[in-house]
């Protein structure tokens, strides 16, 4: 990696003065500013010569600059339209041998569901007031990623990695295990940050299951899982009631998946959370026959 490519803190601030940009909340901007972390993204994220790559919220560029000489391509999806329409002028001018790789989206990547390559890594500092989400939107969009290493809070983090029984396990737990195994991969310092954000943050990775679960409609077990923990405090009878028609339909489900019906949401892992919904299903079934 040509590391005189990277962007540093002084490039960062003189980018944004001629754009006469200023990283606003709405959108959850702040641009990592330190070279030695971009490298470190990119190594923990294992990309190679056969990976498309995606990244959210690029900024200014400092990880798309890093994750261009080593994929195969880089997509860039990013909302606010100064930065989309920089990013090739920086990459053309830093790394010129590499700007055929890049394909840049102008569009909320909430709302993408197409993209010029089928990719097969994120990698991203996620906006931190959407980073669940889009997460979550990316992989059941585009099946063919198979791993992601993203930035975020590190609450979010320390969420999405919680195990069962946690007192912080609960719904980006369970979903993000739907589509994968979950690590949380390091810690970063506030400092990196432009500007600096109250909070620490971490990375978390997320490996795809080599054979997804199937047999069941995700939207129909996130429902499973949005019930079980919208009322934390209740036994799951009372809480999937609702989802399931009645307490005592929701216990007779729980009972058919072999689930205590007095357990409570965050005792059960997202296999759990399958059978729960697959007995859903068998029961509807058979009602209907």
């Amino acid at each position: 990696m040509n590391s005189d490519a990277l962007l540093g803190a002084a490039d960062i601030r003189a980018l944004a003065a001629k754009l006469d940009i200023k990283p606003t909340k709405t959108w959850g901007q702040n641009f990592v500013i330190d070279a030695n972390t971009v490298r470190s993204i990119v190594r923990i994220s294992g990309v190679t010569e056969s990976d498309d790559i995606v990244e959210v919220g690029p900024g200014l560029g400092s990880l798309t600059l890093a994750l261009l000489p080593i994929g195969k391509s880089t997509t860039v999806i990013e909302i606010d339209p100064k930065l989309a329409a920089q990013i090739p002028l920086t990459v053309t001018q830093r790394l010129p041998e590499f700007a055929s790789r890049l394909n840049v989206v102008a569009q909320d990547a909430m709302k993408v569901t197409e993209l010029p390559i089928a990719p097969t890594a994120l990698v991203a500092n996620l906006p931190y007031n959407v980073s669940v989400p889009v997460l979550l939107h990316l992989f059941t969009q585009f099946p063919s990623l198979q791993r992601a290493l993203v930035m975020v809070q590190a609450e979010v983090a320390d969420r999405l990695a919680a195990e069962p029984g946690s007192r912080i396990y609960g719904v980006p737990s369970v979903k993000a295990r739907w589509f994968g195994d979950v690590k949380k991969a390091a810690t970063i310092g506030r400092n990196v940050f432009w500007p600096a954000p109250n909070v620490d943050s971490a990375l978390v990775s997320i490996e795809r299951h080599v054979t997804p679960p199937t047999g069941i409609d995700q939207a129909e077990l996130f429902a499973c899982v949005d019930a079980a923990f919208s009322q934390r405090r209740k036994m799951l009878r009372g809480a999937l009631a609702q989802w399931a028609g009645s307490a005592a339909l929701a216990e007779a489900d729980l009972i058919t998946a072999g689930i205590d019906p007095t357990l409570r949401g965050e005792q059960l892992t997202v296999d759990d959370f399958i059978k729960v919904a697959q007995a859903k299903n068998a029961r509807i079934a058979g009602e209907s026959n």
